[in-house]
């Protein structure tokens, strides 16, 4: 028989559950598969990418981000149809992909598939592969020596973000650590979030190198809530060197970032490690058992 005093319990301990893990009404059911950026397993994945997915889906991932489409405009030696068919094949969702700027000015050198060379057509490939997202995944050092350069790196996102936004895609910037370095007293990180239109450009926030930066990502949701609408989770391992390791075995607390997905913006993740100590698929394993026992 449940007495008053028992239900009363019951609820203090269901609560008391509930403060315990406070990500999880942050996160309903469809935000919470765990997606995989292709990158962690690049070795893996140019020597066969059928049989990789194939053991990426048989971890439990359901969403990846590409790495490999500028330079080559092909997915791991695939056109955008066959590739879509091949992830079909293995039930996975290619959520995102990476992209790189190309230059601040279309010269020569730009490589084909960049948002300065052959964009259009990068676009209508995200498209076909079913792709909600495309990401400026990186800086060179000569694009971004001064605030001027980013300045004009935020209206050449703007540009390439409205060509998205009529193909029904997101376009994201994913960030390093040196946006976070000052030049001449700003921060350029601050400058990319406040001269982009933020209702074109979203952030990719890789909680890695914020943190290796020496930022706090809660910070960052509260100064620019709803910018972050994709994330890399990467743990950093209790090193003097701060270096990549498995999610759940390093000093990230994912469990209180996790706390402000709302906040954020957050509608996907990706698990990434730049560098693994054994096989990738080890860690890409241990990673993803840390995240679906914390979402659980």
């Amino acid at each position: 028989m449940t007495t008053r005093r028992s239900f009363l319990q019951q609820l203090s301990m269901m609560t008391a559950a509930w403060i315990a893990a406070p990500y999880l009404p942050e996160l309903p059911p469809q935000k919470r598969a765990i997606g995989l950026q292709l990158y962690t397993i690049r070795d893996a994945m140019a020597k066969d990418p059928a049989a990789s997915l194939a053991r990426v889906a048989g971890i439990g991932y359901s969403e990846l981000e590409a790495a490999t489409y500028t330079g080559t405009e092909k997915f791991y030696g695939y056109d955008a149809q066959a590739y879509k068919q091949l992830l079909n094949q293995y039930h996975l969702k290619q959520v995102s992909g990476h992209y790189i700027l190309g230059g601040l000015e279309k010269t020569a050198r730009s490589p084909l598939g960049s948002i300065q060379n052959g964009w259009e057509k990068a676009i209508e490939d995200a498209h076909t592969v079913g792709q909600q997202y495309m990401v400026c995944a990186y800086l060179t050092p000569d694009e971004r020596k001064t605030l001027d350069h980013y300045k004009k790196i935020a209206d050449l996102f703007n540009h390439a973000a409205e060509q998205c936004k009529q193909a029904g895609i997101q376009f994201c910037y994913h960030n390093h650590n040196f946006e976070f370095e000052p030049i001449d007293g700003q921060i350029p990180y601050e400058v990319l979030l406040k001269s982009t239109d933020p209702s074109l450009v979203k952030m990719e926030m890789d909680i890695y190198w914020v943190k290796k930066a020496g930022q706090d990502p809660l910070k960052l949701f509260a100064a620019y809530p709803g910018r972050f609408v994709l994330w890399h989770v990467k743990d950093m391992d209790n090193t003097p060197r701060q270096f990549f390791t498995e999610v759940g075995h390093g000093i990230i607390d994912f469990k209180t970032i996790f706390a402000h997905a709302r906040q954020a913006g957050m509608k996907h993740f990706f698990v990434e490690q730049d560098v693994c100590p054994g096989d990738p698929f080890v860690s890409i394993t241990e990673s993803y058992q840390y995240l679906r026992k914390l979402l659980s």
